[in-house]
């Protein structure tokens, strides 16, 4: 019952369909992901979770460091003992040595390239950035590099041992069976780097005051991961691939300058011996308090560095079930905490900072971390060690066990000395202990392979971020998770695959945070719904807590607690650089006959009224014309034209009327207005279509429609739009939700985009080196 011209339509589009299916080689879009991903088993099953036989190896160590102030030192030695739970048999055990990194003749420092010139001085001049000439030449004279003393067996005698870049392997005597465990012991030292000039993650910060802040990481030899999927992770440290560890109980004793304060990872052991008797008080405080308690004042902790102890303290620290361990050490140290309840788990949020953070970090370091842990609980599991803390130094933003390295302070006013601060320095405080704080989910937790996938934490990572920024406050200024946001990266040329390894991953901003983040809020928001994803993430943070996942895991549990299947998704966004752009090509839009003559042909006459009048006959009108002089040569035809109503037209249609069943007629009567949309994906990356329709009387409805649209015709694809009204206007992806490269292709009619014409007087002659010398000399008597 629907015009002959729209049944022809979609006979054309099947055809075409047709044509293109029998031409180039299917781009399949939906193609399964089991040829990519690894073969389940009894570690890993095919939902994602760790399988009935999954093991994982496990490391204790038993450590007591010692600060040098004076030298910039630290020395250390220590006991290491790893249980071999895998069914392999090992003989030889890899530790990582990530301080060799800082060798001059590292792999770190010999592979190091200057970015093109023009990325430096964009007219093309030679020279590069002050930052960068000091780092090429300091690197070459410090003295850096891990120092090992010895390692020896639980018998005290000597294990052989080679050193290779940042990694040593230890020969064992005897082969490790499944089920056993050995211990050995190792001493080392090494040169602390100074942060803003040679260091990466860790280091020393140096104030005029001749104090020191000390954030302490990768300070021990740390056992390398052996796991299933990989064997032995021994990959070389590099930079950029960060950490794979195994989880362990720590005793770790500190000793540092008596005025030092310390903060680790862990519970101190020994308050009595290292704190005062108002420290402690106020520490007992801080643990029912309703907001920060200082623990060490302004007032106290800037009188403390006015001197220098002779002396020193050992700070004593257990930790249980942490892959790593951190801590710093000063005397300008500012203390507050206050305690909160995550579940059943008793946990102290602490902030450590100097004066000069001051007034940013005392209002808002703390309520940072607590509010960081009330939000990753909602989409995780809750936090389950006994501190957070987020301590100021010179390491911009780092992450370790219960304790992370933030960056971000206030400026000295240059005439009244007033302690400001910007927005940006605001909300990036904020954002940097929400997103550091939060590493204790994922990977500190959820361990996956740092050295390996970058996107695995910092991505997962930087999407809970951006919701615990919404919960922040309304218009919060977030950097990443938002469509809208990555359409200049998604834009761009130089990309990667998000599955590329870390030390390979170009644009490591872009790619291993704000692409995978934006992926995971596109999935929650506009793929699955937010209950669907929130299900399912939660899920697989709750299978893989303190066990280590990889990739395939990660989307076979989505897939799996979803009830949904994505591989097109993970394979259009993490596994290729396509981008979204889809574009309206076309629209027709028709009728339901209604096979009434007296309807259908007053139709046809006001459509034909409503033809443009030809120039001929705008300029004719008027003209003096036989008929109208002789109106006896008027007739029949005179009076009647096509669109007139006939007998044989009215007996047509009561034959009609008669041979259709009740729903047939009820259908003819419904008035629908069909519409036919052409879309093409120019971008490569299928997407659902998400359809914003206006219509005639001006109410817009919005259609939502699965990606598996594109299944047979990646491509192009037409679409059946049903309407009571006619539309007036479409677009399509009308709240940039999909990350769509070019809006100006998404709408019918086009909509011109708005921008703002600068108008400037051309400078004659700039190169004008004459001129420039007459230029009179600023400041000259």
């Amino acid at each position: 019952m629907i015009l002959k011209h729209l049944q022809a339509a979609f006979a054309a589009f099947v055809l075409s369909a047709s044509a293109n299916a029998a031409g180039p080689v299917f781009d399949d879009k939906f193609r399964q992901l089991e040829e990519l991903l690894p073969t389940p088993g009894e570690t890993r099953n095919a939902a994602g979770a760790p399988g009935h036989k999954y093991w994982q190896q496990r490391a204790d160590y038993r450590l007591r460091v010692t600060l040098d102030e004076n030298k910039r030192s630290l020395s250390g030695a220590g006991t290491v003992t790893y249980h071999n739970n895998s069914p392999d048999t090992l003989t030889y055990l890899w530790v990582q040595l990530d301080q060799n990194m800082f060798r001059n003749d590292s792999d770190n420092r010999n592979i190091a390239t200057l970015p093109s010139r023009d990325a430096w001085q964009p007219r093309g001049n030679d020279g590069v950035k002050f930052d960068a000439l000091r780092f090429t030449l300091e690197s070459r004279k410090f003295d850096g590099g891990i120092h090992i003393a010895s390692v020896t067996g639980s018998d005290g005698k000597p294990l052989r041992h080679t050193i290779n870049k940042t990694m040593m392997r230890i020969d064992l005597p005897q082969p490790l069976r499944p089920g056993a465990r050995t211990s050995f012991n190792v001493a080392w030292s090494f040169n602390i780097p100074e942060m803003n000039v040679l260091g990466r993650r860790m280091g020393f910060e140096r104030f005029d005051d001749g104090n020191d802040i000390y954030e302490i990481a990768q300070w021990f030899p740390r056992m390398a991961a052996y796991y299933d999927a990989a064997g032995w992770q021994n990959a070389q440290y590099l930079g950029d691939g960060e950490f794979t560890l195994e989880f362990g109980d720590y005793d770790v004793q500190i000793t540092a300058p008596a005025d030092h304060v310390v903060a680790s990872t862990g519970e101190l052991q020994n308050p009595g011996d290292v704190l005062s008797p108002a420290q402690r008080d106020r520490l007992k405080q801080a643990r029912t308090a309703g907001k920060p308690v200082m623990i060490i004042t302004q007032a106290e902790a800037q009188a403390n560095e006015k001197g220098r102890a002779t002396g020193t303290r050992t700070w004593r620290f257990k930790a249980q079930n942490v892959r790593d361990f951190a801590f710093a050490t000063s005397r300008k140290f500012i203390w507050d905490a206050q305690g909160i309840k995550s579940g059943k788990q008793d946990v102290m949020a602490m902030s450590y900072y100097p004066a000069e953070a001051n007034p940013l970090w005392e209002k808002y370091s703390t309520p940072a971390v607590i509010h960081t842990i009330e939000q990753y609980n909602k989409y995780s599991f809750d936090y389950p060690y006994p501190v957070a803390i987020s301590v100021n130094g010179p390491v911009g933003g780092m992450e370790y066990p219960m304790l992370s390295f933030n960056g971000r302070r206030p400026v000295k006013d240059a005439k009244t000395g007033e302690m400001t601060y910007s927005k940006a320095a605001k909300y990036g405080l904020i954002s940097v202990i929400i997103h550091e704080v939060g590493h204790n989910y994922f990977p500190m937790i959820v361990n996956s392979d740092e050295r390996q996938w970058t996107w695995m934490d910092e991505g997962m990572n930087s999407f809970v971020q951006f919701l615990a920024e919404e919960a922040w406050e309304e218009g919060y200024p977030s950097r990443r998770g938002e469509a809208r946001d990555i359409v200049s990266y998604m834009r761009s040329t130089n990309q990667a695959p998000i599955m590329t390894n870390a030390e390979s991953t170009l644009q490591r901003g872009n790619n291993a945070y704000a692409k995978p983040a934006t992926a995971f809020n596109i999935l929650r928001e506009t793929i699955l719904g937010r209950e669907l994803f929130d299900f399912a993430f939660k899920e697989y943070a709750e299978r893989w807590k303190f066990k280590r996942p990889t990739p395939a895991d990660f989307f076979r549990t989505m897939e799996d607690a979803s009830g949904t299947d994505l591989d097109w998704f993970w394979r259009g966004w993490f596994y290729t650089t396509d981008a979204v752009d889809i574009s309206v090509d076309g629209i027709t839009e028709y009728t339901v006959s209604s096979q009434d003559p007296e309807v259908e042909k007053a139709l046809r006459r006001e459509r034909a009224n409503g033809e443009p009048v030809s120039v001929m006959d705008q300029r004719n009108k008027g003209m003096a014309r036989r008929i109208d002089a002789h109106p006896e040569l008027k007739d029949f035809y005179n009076e009647n034209d096509e669109f007139t109503v006939t007998n044989k037209d009215r007996n047509k249609y009561q034959e009609t009327m008669a041979g259709l069943e009740d729903w047939e007629k009820a259908l003819l009567k419904e008035g629908k207005h069909l519409t036919l949309v052409d879309f093409s994906n120019k971008g490569g990356l299928v997407m659902p279509l998400i359809v914003e329709i206006e219509l005639k009387s001006g109410k817009k409805i919005v259609e939502r429609i699965p990606a598996e649209v594109w299944r047979y015709s990646p491509k192009q694809i037409t679409k059946l739009f049903v309407t009571d009204e006619p539309i007036m206007g479409l677009t399509q992806d009308p709240f940039w939700e999909t990350a769509d490269i070019d809006t100006s292709n998404n709408s019918w009619p086009r909509k011109t985009a708005p921008s703002r014409l600068e108008l400037f007087k051309t400078e004659r002659d700039p190169g004008n080196l004459m001129r420039d010398m007459k230029t009179p000399l600023k400041g000259a008597q």
